[in-house]
């Protein structure tokens, strides 16, 4: 059954980037191992361990459409039109940019629901991702959330942008987790309790 899913790589202290966005230190783990992973984008490459291979095939494989804010689709210019999972793109904004043309695998919408609902309608029978922060604590307040996902690394950021900050209906409760353990992340998988 399709599900909609939140999917971060954090630091232990709870962030997804530096104050300046900087991410070498969380990703490092998608270049840490041997075993070469395909991405739908020809400028990202994923070298990771075989526990890491197998969740990155889950993801890309069972991904339809991926959600994320209009702050990290400018800082990554829309990936190319091209994301590495290989699936459309859902921006939430309040204002998309004058040239929308240029991403015609993206769709642009205004509000998380009406995005999540975009989404599903774009994943068929497959999982919607959430690949924002802000996003998947408002997805979590709305209850649009079935799991949430966290390739935790081993680093101490001490500051940034947290994973899940200004939650308004916490506390959101979760199942035990499912542990993958990966070279350079551990990876988490909740199931959202309803």
């Amino acid at each position: 059954m399709a599900k909609v899913y939140t999917h971060m790589t954090m630091s232990l202290d709870g962030y997804i980037a530096d104050p300046n966005d900087g991410i070498d230190e969380l990703f490092e783990w998608y270049g840490a191992g041997e075993e070469s992973v395909d991405s739908a984008n020809e400028d990202v490459e994923f070298a990771v361990d075989s526990n890491s291979a197998e969740l990155l095939r889950e993801f890309t494989g069972s991904t339809g459409a991926l959600v994320t804010g209009r702050r990290l689709f400018d800082l990554t210019d829309g990936w190319g039109d091209s994301h590495p999972v290989g699936a459309p793109v859902v921006v939430v904004t309040h204002q998309p940019p004058a040239d929308t043309g240029k991403w015609p695998n993206t769709t642009f919408t205004d509000g998380v629901e009406a995005a999540i609902a975009a989404a599903k309608r774009i994943a068929g029978d497959e999982d919607v991702v959430i690949a924002s922060a802000s996003i998947s604590a408002q997805a979590l307040d709305l209850g649009l959330v079935d799991e949430v996902h966290v390739s935790q690394v081993p680093v101490l950021l001490g500051e940034g942008i947290p994973y899940f900050a200004n939650l308004k209906n916490a506390p959101h409760r979760f199942d035990d987790p499912v542990v993958v353990q990966g070279k350079r992340a551990t990876h988490l998988k909740y199931v959202v309790r309803r």
